[in-house]
């Protein structure tokens, strides 16, 4: 059996797999599109083949696997994005393809746990990585580990509300997340733009043009109010910021700085993530190793 350690990110639009050492150093990866559109089994079947490609016939000596949601042994609870998704006995699934021990969690928490242990909040105590891509959520860090909790859904701050008339979850509806998550950022700005827009190109365009500019404005203005209500309550060290808009890290980061500096009796530093793009893929190697 081979020292390496094999990693998978199961994501809504991309799968990752990875093959690393124990220190977590990445020595092999591939990516390959999710085609959700044809549903959750084949999605596995070919991350499987692709991990069976890096590995070029050895077998690791551990597995983690991370997908957005809560992974429980029967199902994929808040993971609606690929059909059939929530239905999948995923641990069962890639346990049943190596004999090496597996692990499974959820995305955003393990990209966390990455950070933690070699990225941008070693040493910080207690910490925040915030992940903003198509979807947003949190994963909260004391004492050195990531915070499940009671139900494993700390940290999803997607269905804080935003206004009185919000009726959240019971609804079917994921308030914050619609509000600045990178999804519902795209389709408002589709719609006030007048043609296809994501939310990484409106960040660009808000350089040049004013309707952009306040759609990120408002975006970033209800987004630092949450993040700042959060460290209100978890007093953390440091926050790191990562995910698919991380790209856009220049105009978010000082947004958040500037609220919280106003607004949080002590404020954390705010800094980038380390592993601002493939943080949960780091993480799946972190729960592997």
């Amino acid at each position: 059996m081979s020292e390496e350690v094999l990693g998978i990110d199961f994501g809504g639009t991309k799968v990752a797999v990875g093959v690393a050492d124990r220190a977590g150093n990445l020595v092999r990866q591939a990516r390959l599109d999710t085609e959700a559109e044809l549903g959750a089994g084949q999605v596995v079947s070919r991350a499987l083949a692709a991990a069976r490609d890096l590995l070029d016939g050895t077998e690791p000596a551990a597995v983690g696997v991370v997908s957005p949601g809560i992974v429980l042994p029967d199902r994929v609870l808040l993971a609606p994005n690929v059909p059939g998704w929530e239905d999948l006995r995923l641990r069962e699934l890639v346990a049943a393809e190596f004999a090496a021990p597996v692990t499974v969690g959820t995305d955003v928490k393990a990209a966390g746990l990455a950070e933690v242990r070699w990225g941008a909040l070693a040493g910080a105590d207690p910490a925040v990585f915030l992940s903003l891509g198509t979807g947003i959520a949190a994963a909260i860090v004391v004492g050195g580990q990531v915070l499940a909790g009671a139900n494993g859904a700390a940290g999803e701050i997607g269905y804080h509300l935003v206004d009185g008339a919000d009726e959240g979850f019971a609804s079917g509806a994921a308030p914050l997340e619609e509000a600045v998550g990178g999804r519902g950022l795209g389709l408002r700005a589709s719609a006030a733009l007048g043609r296809p827009v994501t939310a990484a190109e409106l960040f660009t365009l808000a350089r040049r043009d004013p309707a952009a500019k306040e759609l990120v404005s408002r975006a970033l203005d209800e987004l630092s109010r949450h993040v700042a209500n959060l460290a209100i309550t978890l007093d953390p060290r440091r926050i790191a910021v990562g995910g698919g808009l991380a790209g856009s890290n220049d105009v978010i980061l000082p947004a958040l700085r500037e609220r919280l500096a106003q607004a949080v009796p002590f404020p954390p530093e705010v800094v980038a993530a380390r592993f601002p793009h493939d943080g949960a893929l780091r993480g799946a190697i972190a729960l592997a190793g």
